[in-house]
Order: structure tokens, then C-alpha cells, then sequence
């Protein structure tokens, strides 16, 4: 690489010092912690497994960056932090990075230019998204060493505001602004689809598809294992609650509120008002009954929770065939869905999802699924390393910020890479407890060694 004249930067002093700087510190990183997001993939084979399902059109006697590479650099800059191609115009003489590609550290030989990254989300194609969002589904199941006995998977949209002209773009009425509304599905922390839409249909569109294909495979795992799925009011659609009623799945969704529903409920609500009246202390009353909307085929248990404090009545409603109390059902099960929303955030705002910014629709989704792949990335090394650490909830941003921000010096020989970690880095002792646990192998805390690609 071409060595330039660097103009140092100027400090305010340091006492009768002078304080300068400049970017000639050379092989130096600052993602050193990266490594341990290799190490999560190689436990996966997430990034295998998408180089499988997307064909590479390229000549081969042509090809200076394998496709794998430029996976890894996409699905590993997007977890560090770098949501921008044009990020990778200086990240691709990183060492690091060039490790994380399975490349020898070489400044004569960078990685992938950010045109070279475009080309590769522009030649996708539905088959291969397909595949993609399937390798997701294999990865939870191989998360599993034992069956599980029951699995509840919350289903939940939001919107991906948009600002030029996108295939795809509609302006959506309640979000008042033009977005796409992707599709989510959780397993607790686990993510199983990221489902990019057009925001021009129902909150529930393709939801029932996506279920019978969740619940096939799934089932083809597990034959025995007990589902329920899980969502608000924008999925209470008779024919999903038709289906799960005849295969066997359990669900419980929000109804939104109606004056039908507010009539069936008075004996609770006016029993939390007259509680209110005489103790003056919020009351929360729960019970059920029967109700069918006109659209729908039958009708089906709806549980009440009827609340009144100083704001007035506020009951809440869902429907659901599982048995159970209805105040449990309500509370330890229903309720905890809101958690996904945290892992909606995670994938929205910290791992850019929503920088669909692509002309084509097709080559927004492959974002949405590079966004994903960092996600399960980020979540393994959240569940298999940082469990009982002090890391053990954190989220995304933060496990990116404590633990893989981590500045080294690299020193590249003939037989190995060796990165030399910064000394003040305060989680060193937790560093190498998640490469263990990772890897199997003990190692020290202050350096990594790593086989040069």
C-alpha cells in the first residue's frame, strides 16, 4: 500500500509537552474483538451455509474475492458497528479483517472494494433468499442438543421508514410515512425469520404461510414437540386460528377492542369501577367468554383483563384455545411478548435492518438477511459465551461496545498470526472466558492467536 505524507494532528498541550498525532500506527485494529465473532461462525457455519445458497455467476479463472469473503465482510461489519459499503473503503486493509475473511494479513492484498460488495446484493435472487432464510430456521434447531418440549414463537411487524423511490414503496396510513413492514419471528432470544413486505396489505399478510412452513419443519426435528405462537392484535386472523386449531398448535393473540367485546366484559369492568370507588387502588379483574367476530368461523375463548385506576376503565382482550387460568394465561404468557420488542430494536436499530436503501426490493431482503446473520452471530456469543457474566443480558450494542471494540497490534510471520491485545483493556478475564467456551481451548487473555487463512 501506497505510504503517504500525513499531516500530524494537533492537541491542546499536555503541560510544556506538545500533544500530536497522526495514522501512521500500521498494523493496528481497533476490532480485535471480532475474532470472537469468527469463532462463533466456525461453531455455526452460518456464513457456509449462505455461500451455499447463493450461486456465484462469476468466472472462476476471474475471481480475486471468494464469496464467502464478502459475506463475512458484510455480516461482520454490520455486527461491529460499520452499516455503510463505504466503510469497507479503508476497513479492507485491516489485518484484522482480513483475518475475519480468511485472508493472510497482507496490506498488498486487501480485501473487497465497496462497488465489488454492491454487485454481490444486487444479483440476488428469490431462490437464494429463500435458502438463506432457511439456513436461519437450521441454525435454531442445531441450537437445541436435546429436544425441546415446547417451543412459543411471537410473531410481530414494524416499519422500515424509506426515503427515495425503492421498489416496494407505499405510504402507510398509520406509521404516516412510506416504509416497508417486515416480518419478524422470535424463539425467546432467537431469531427464525426476517421477512422483508411491502407496507400496501394487512400487518398479518403471509402469516399463515410462514407458520406452516415454521411448524413443518420444526415439526420434522421434533415430531413431539408443543408450539404456541404468540402475537398482538395486527395477527387475530380467523384462518391462522383456524389452522393452528386443526394442527395442533396452541395461540394466543390480542383482539383489539369493540363494543361488543366492552358489553361481554361489564360484569368485570363494573366490578373493577365498584372496587376503584370503595378502595381508591388500581384493580385488575380477569375472566372469560365466548365471542366471535362476523368474519370469523366459530366462536372462541376470550379472556378480560379488566383495569380501572384514577385514567378510568382500560380493559384488554385476547383470544386463545389453550387451558389455564386466565389471569396466567394473560400475565405469564401473554405479556411477555413485549420482550420482542427489544430484539426488534436490536435488529432495526443496531444492526441496521433498516438500511434498505437498495433500488431493487430483492436486494433490500438480502440486507435484511445479512442484518440477521450478524444478529445470530451476536446472540450465540451472547448465549454460549457470556451466560452467567455480567454480559448475560446486554444487548447487541453493548456486548459490540465492552467486548469486541477492542484495540491490538498484529504481527504477521510465516506461520501465524499473532494480535497483541491493549494491556488497559478492562474485560480481559471475560475475553477469555467466551473464546473457551467457544472454542473448547483455554487461551491467554491477552493475546489471540489465529492460523493465517
Amino acid at each position: 500500500m501506497t505510504e503517504c505524507i500525513r499531516t500530524p494532528l494537533s492537541f491542546s498541550s499536555l503541560g510544556r509537552r506538545r500533544l500530536e498525532a497522526d495514522f501512521s500506527g500500521g498494523t493496528l485494529t481497533t476490532d480485535a474483538g471480532a475474532l470472537l465473532l469468527r469463532e462463533a461462525d466456525r461453531r455455526l457455519g452460518l456464513l457456509d451455509a449462505f455461500d451455499r445458497a447463493i450461486p456465484d455467476p462469476r468466472n472462476p479463472d476471474f475471481i480475486l474475492h471468494p464469496q464467502r469473503a464478502l459475506l463475512a465482510q458484510r455480516v461482520y461489519g454490520i455486527a461491529l458497528g460499520y452499516e455503510d459499503l463505504n466503510d469497507h473503503t479503508a476497513l479492507r486493509f485491516d489485518p484484522i479483517w482480513q483475518a475475519l475473511a480468511e485472508y493472510a494479513p497482507d496490506a498488498e492484498h486487501p480485501l473487497a472494494s465497496a462497488s465489488t460488495l454492491c454487485r454481490l446484493e444486487n444479483r440476488a435472487v428469490r431462490r437464494s433468499l429463500f435458502q438463506m432464510a432457511s439456513t436461519l430456521v437450521d441454525q435454531f434447531i442445531a441450537s437445541f442438543e436435546q429436544p425441546p418440549e415446547h417451543l412459543v414463537l411471537d410473531f410481530d411487524a414494524t416499519d422500515d421508514p424509506i426515503h427515495g423511490n425503492q421498489e416496494g414503496r407505499f405510504f402507510h396510513g398509520y406509521y404516516d410515512h412510506y416504509c416497508f413492514l417486515p416480518l419478524y419471528v422470535f424463539c425467546g432470544d432467537q431469531l427464525l425469520v426476517p421477512y422483508l413486505r411491502t407496507a400496501d396489505g394487512d400487518p398479518a399478510r403471509h402469516t399463515r404461510a410462514v407458520l406452516k412452513l415454521l411448524v413443518t419443519r420444526l415439526r420434522q426435528a421434533w415430531p413431539n414437540v408443543r408450539i404456541i405462537v404468540r402475537g398482538d392484535s395486527g395477527f387475530c386472523r380467523w384462518r391462522t386460528m383456524r389452522w393452528c386449531d386443526r394442527n395442533g398448535i396452541g395461540y394466543i393473540f390480542g383482539l383489539a377492542r369493540n363494543s361488543r367485546l366492552e358489553t361481554l366484559a361489564l360484569p368485570w369492568t363494573h366490578a373493577a369501577a365498584c372496587c376503584w370507588e370503595m378502595t381508591h387502588e388500581p384493580q385488575r379483574l380477569f375472566g372469560e367468554f365466548a365471542y366471535a367476530a362476523g368474519s370469523w368461523d366459530r366462536p372462541r375463548r376470550v379472556i378480560v383483563k379488566a383495569e380501572h385506576g384514577p385514567q378510568g376503565d382500560n380493559p384488554r382482550f385476547v383470544v386463545s384455545n389453550l387451558p389455564g387460568n386466565p389471569r396466567g394465561l394473560y400475565d405469564m404468557l401473554y405479556c411477555p411478548r413485549g420482550e420482542m420488542e427489544n430484539r426488534i430494536k436490536e435488529q432495526q436499530l443496531m444492526l441496521f435492518a433498516d438500511r434498505t436503501s437498495c433500488e431493487k426490493f430483492l436486494a433490500n431482503q438480502f440486507r435484511v438477511l445479512l442484518s440477521a446473520a450478524a444478529y445470530v452471530l451476536m446472540e450465540a456469543v451472547r448465549r454460549l459465551g457470556l451466560t452467567g457474566s455480567q454480559l448475560e443480558r446486554a444487548q447487541v450494542s453493548t456486548i459490540r461496545l465492552r467486548l469486541l471494540k477492542v484495540a491490538a497490534q498484529v504481527k504477521v510471520s510465516a506461520r501465524r498470526v499473532y494480535v497483541r491485545l491493549a494491556g488497559s483493556f478492562p474485560l480481559q478475564e471475560l475475553f477469555g472466558q467466551v473464546l473457551q467456551r467457544l472454542t473448547g481451548a483455554g487461551g491467554a487473555c491477552h493475546a489471540v492467536v489465529a492460523e493465517s487463512g
